[in-house]
């Protein structure tokens, strides 16, 4: 078994062989493929952000430049690097620069706070922190100005810090960076309190987003629209931002991804694919209705993050005049995509089958023994772009993963004579709203940080737009605390919004399983609607 960085885990040797043998592995390196696309496409636009449009050459200069800025700066091979950017042509400038100098993004999403952003500088020893200045009203500098990092690089109006824009070198002759090794970590969604990190190698990515633009039939005539926050596995890699770079397309970037922002992006600039989750989904079908754009280039739009249900799978072929394809993954690393060529009754109620040939699924009972084919039990996978073991967490890998090298993925499934997988719920304890997973475990920690609270559990309840809400029941400490005072409690404590409850119960007692622990499954019968 190979070791990546300090305490991530990577394949064994005969895994290795095996992946590179069969072609999944190449070879390459992200800042390497840019250059190869750089070569093949030239002047061809990359990139598109408001009216900046990017060649594939000019993006290939501009990560020159900004890798040998940060070398000046002193930024080092494997140094970890915390991004907090939107969706702007610097998240894809620097995430090239740093593969090219071996540097790591960590990639936190713009609605983290202080509690997730300082968790994850802690965790990962980062020694620099990128963020733009003011980003729908928060602004992150003040938050920069709490953390100990070496380096805080700012799009915009830098204050006390760096400019990004002003980090620059003369290029130069980089030592090669090792295919094998950490491109980036990704943040999971969290089971057990604060998010892990997910190591992902190049060699890993490059294929994840190789396969998936296959698997969506990419080709240099699409137009992605990157809708959702761009560090997100989903919409960077699955196949998102590489995936159509890969191909000579353009990825196209949008501020948000409502009908009012994205609907005139894919009329201006002819967007072919894109990719949402399900809330979303169901809010640009409605939108038809009533908006004047001319959205007639859509052919594809990838829905995931959370499970879509069929109406909704039925409803966005007339309305969008486009194939809508279920995606089910994780950034730990198995995607599953419906096909082009799937029969109605699979695209309307299957999640997809597996990317790769080489992943192996497994669906097992409580005592871990495969369960009767098309019986619902926990998927447990491993393959060619499937972690490990989390970054620093050799603890929680030790259950997390099987003695043989499965993920326990923690998500139910049934599993179809196909392949294809139907997902039927979660055993982990984590809400999922609007794609959002929102562990319950934190955010109980955090509840019980109130004087108010006496006992708190954190529960999904059905909502149609969302899928679930977040709902803290409570019982109180003396006068019972509202909502309104919760809330800004956890934001006080640096709570991101979207793991704030959106509901709030108090009982005068929470009900208990047969062992002592609250009884999360009687809750949510009790209280749903």
């Amino acid at each position: 078994m190979s070791t990546l960085i300090d305490g991530a885990v990577g394949w064994p040797e005969e895994f290795a062989a095996r992946y590179r043998e069969r072609g999944y592995w190449r070879g390459d390196t992200l800042g390497g493929l840019l250059r190869d696309w750089a070569r093949s496409f030239g002047d061809d636009i990359a990139v598109v952000c408001g009216e900046e449009r990017v060649s594939y050459r000019e993006l290939d200069r501009r990560a020159d430049v900004l890798a040998a800025g940060l070398l000046d700066l002193g930024i080092a091979r494997d140094d970890r690097i915390v991004v907090q950017l939107p969706n702007v042509t610097e998240f894809v400038v620097l995430l090239f620069a740093l593969a090219r100098i071996g540097a790591i993004p960590v990639m936190a999403l713009p609605a983290h706070r202080r509690a997730e952003i300082t968790h994850l500088v802690e965790l990962s020893s980062a020694v620099g922190y990128v963020i733009p200045d003011v980003f729908q009203g928060f602004d992150h500098r003040t938050l920069a100005a709490e953390l100990d990092v070496r380096h805080v690089l700012v799009v915009g109006d830098p204050g006390e810090h760096t400019a990004l824009s002003t980090v620059a070198g003369e290029p130069r002759e980089l030592d090669p960076v090792d295919p094998t090794s950490v491109a980036l970590l990704l943040i999971s969604g969290g089971t057990t309190g604060r998010p892990k990190l997910i190591p992902r190698t190049h060699d890993d990515y490059a294929y994840n987003a190789r396969a998936s633009a296959e698997v969506c039939e990419l080709t240099s005539a699409d137009r992605y629209l990157v809708a959702l926050p761009i560090a997100h596995n989903y919409p960077l890699a699955c196949p998102g931002v590489l995936g159509i770079l890969g191909v000579g397309g353009t990825a196209v970037m949008a501020p948000a991804p409502s009908p009012d922002v994205a609907f005139a992006l894919v009329e201006k600039e002819g967007v072919t694919v894109t990719g949402l989750v399900p809330p979303m989904a169901r809010m640009w079908v409605e939108a038809t209705e009533w908006s004047t754009e001319d959205l007639s280039s859509l052919r594809l739009i990838e829905v995931g993050g959370a499970k879509m249900d069929p109406d909704l799978a039925r409803a966005m072929p007339p309305a969008l005049g486009c194939v809508a394809q279920q995606v089910f993954g994780m950034a730990e690393g198995l995607l599953n995509y419906t096909r082009p060529g799937d029969s109605t009754d699979l695209l309307e109620n299957s999640q997809g089958r597996p990317l790769s040939p080489d992943d192996e699924v497994r669906v097992v009972d409580a005592d871990g023994h495969d369960v009767e084919p098309g019986a619902v039990g926990e998927l447990l996978t491993r393959g060619p772009y499937t972690l490990r073991g989390y970054y620093r967490a050799e603890q929680y890998n030790a259950t997390a993963f099987t003695p043989d090298g499965f993920y326990r993925s923690g998500d139910l499934v049934r599993q179809l004579p196909s392949g294809h997988l139907v997902v039927e719920g979660r055993i982990k304890d984590v809400i999922n709203r609007g794609g959002e997973k929102v562990p319950a475990g934190e955010l109980e920690d955090l509840l019980l940080a109130h004087p108010a609270v006496a006992q708190a559990a954190a529960i999904g309840l059905p909502d149609e737009t969302l899928g679930e809400l977040v709902c803290a029941v409570i019982v109180a400490a003396g006068t019972p605390p509202k909502l309104k005072q919760l809330r800004a409690h956890l934001a006080e404590l640096g709570l991101a919004r979207y793991k704030q409850p959106d509901k709030l119960v108090v009982l005068d007692r929470l009900p208990l399983t047969a062992v002592g622990k609250i009884s999360k499954r009687d809750l949510v019968a009790q209280l749903s609607p």
